[in-house]
């Protein structure tokens, strides 16, 4: 999103059912090139922080009875927050987000890109190839260029493990699941009830005196639920024991909120649940669709037990179509939809953005389809239930924002990364402060107007070392 255009920011704000006019009131400022690629990722970022942004600017003046104030979206600020997990710092220790056997392999007619970054998944992965669990990656990479690609995709879903052929846009485009994700809108927001309105009064914070139970993990989710507590909402993270987390994960994510665990399959621990659940006013989940179903978190579940609630349902591949039931994560889909061609070299070796710009896209787009919910339900009332996947952010970039004036695919000239970026310089959007487990340096948000604070109230703590209960007042 340059300066003075809106082209980016338009297709985002009319999903969210808002009023044209106050895109007006976004102002881009700085540098454009923190993120250099041939698609084009800065304006992908800045869109989704403006809307996020003016989302946060509208909350907040419909609870103070004022005019929507201007909203700034700083390139440098965008760019540095969506390299935040690249740039936090623990005591100076940086943070290796991928494992290796998370990476692109060759396979015997084409690539394959897998993730392995946590134990269960690597184990799964090299079950799935007929692999001991101390394969090294030369055992991996001789066992898949043995197959074709999409040979190994469907081992390695089958048992468990992620990994997906890399295929062009226009192969993604005729597959099945690619062809659904290209007839949706980038996000959905609906209300599905006639809830009456709740009241939210007058507050310093949009989100001032708003209970979010946050069920996401890893990065987009994250992302949102922490600009949420940027804007002043006791945010309460809910992970699982039996799941391993990273803890650097939670030093770039967990700003702002507390992480507490909870067995939701015990008795106890589900009661437990149901007592925070019945005072929330947000729940956000990040688990593919149908994962929690058998707690009673649907959101058509929680609507129905919750009349007035707002819902936001992420998902990596779309909650619909053959892969629905499918995990996933930003490199995958990267692999799949095309940006990986895209993207890569000359000789056709894949590539990936400069970001996990589909994370931290989502992840502001996220945030602002909650912040619109409250604003719609504070009017109107309604039970609100958004809805956003990483395949259709991916669709937004490819064939939204790079789109040609005379609609030519955007896969069909010579793959390869754009020159620029050079001596861009993070610094002035990072800030240090001591945290329960060291010096951590991490990237300020770049949702930026009026009096939102520049920094979280509280540093991220331990992963799961809070008790289960609601901030009192």
């Amino acid at each position: 999103m340059s300066s003075g255009d809106t082209r980016g920011l338009s297709p985002i704000w009319s999903a969210l059912g808002a009023d044209a006019a106050l895109l007006e009131r976004v102002s881009p400022t700085g540098r454009r090139d923190g993120l250099p690629a041939r698609l084009p990722v800065m304006e992908l970022a800045g869109a989704s922080v403006a809307a996020c942004s003016l989302a946060a600017a509208e909350l907040g003046a419909v609870r103070a009875g004022r005019p929507v104030p201007r909203v700034r979206v700083d390139g440098g600020a965008v760019a540095t927050a969506f390299l935040s997990d690249r740039l936090v710092r623990l005591d100076g220790r940086s943070w290796t987000s991928f494992a290796p056997l998370s990476r692109f392999w060759r396979a015997a007619d084409g690539w394959v890109r897998s993730h392995a970054n946590y134990p269960h998944h690597r184990a799964r992965l090299l079950a799935a190839l007929g692999l001991p669990d101390d394969a090294d990656v030369d055992a991996v990479a001789g066992a898949i260029a043995e197959r074709r690609a999409v040979e190994v995709e469907d081992t390695v879903y089958a048992s468990g493990g992620l990994a997906v052929a890399v295929r062009g846009p226009l192969e993604w485009a005729a597959h099945e699941q690619g062809a659904l994700v290209a007839r949706r809108p980038p996000l959905t927001l609906e209300r599905v009830d006639r809830a009456p309105a709740r009241a939210l009064g007058e507050a310093p914070l949009p989100c001032a005196g708003l209970r979010v139970l946050d069920l996401t993990r890893v990065l987009a989710g994250p992302v949102a639920t922490r600009t949420l507590a940027l804007l002043g909402a006791d945010v309460l993270r809910i992970d699982t024991p039996h799941l391993p987390e990273s803890q650097e994960a939670h030093n770039d994510t967990g700003t702002g909120k507390r992480s507490a665990l909870l067995d939701l399959a015990g008795r106890a621990d589900h009661r437990v649940f149901q007592e925070l659940l019945a005072s929330a006013d947000v729940v956000v989940t990040g688990y593919r669709p149908g994962a929690l179903d058998r707690f009673g978190l649907a959101p058509e579940s929680l609507a129905e037990r919750r009349p007035g609630l707002v819902v936001a349902q992420l998902s990596a591949w779309g909650g619909y179509g053959p892969w629905h039931g499918r995990r996933g994560f930003d490199s995958l889909v990267q692999a799949a939809t095309g940006i990986a061609v895209l993207e890569g070299s000359a000789s056709g070796e894949p590539g990936a953005l400069p970001a996990q710009a589909l994370d931290h896209g989502t992840g502001y787009l996220l945030a602002a389809a909650v912040l619109r919910a409250l604003t719609g339900q504070r009017r109107t009332g309604g039970t609100r239930i958004a809805r956003l996947a990483l395949t259709q952010t991916a669709h937004w970039l490819v064939h939204g924002l790079a789109a040609t004036p005379d609609g030519a695919d955007p896969g069909g000239g010579s793959p390869g990364r754009a020159a620029g970026g050079g001596g861009f310089d993070p610094g002035p959007w990072l800030v240090e402060r001591d945290t329960p487990t060291g010096r951590l340096r991490y990237a300020r948000s770049p949702v930026s107007y009026g009096q939102v604070p520049a920094d979280w109230s509280r540093p991220p703590g331990r992963w799961g070392a809070d008790a289960p209960v609601w901030l009192s007042g």
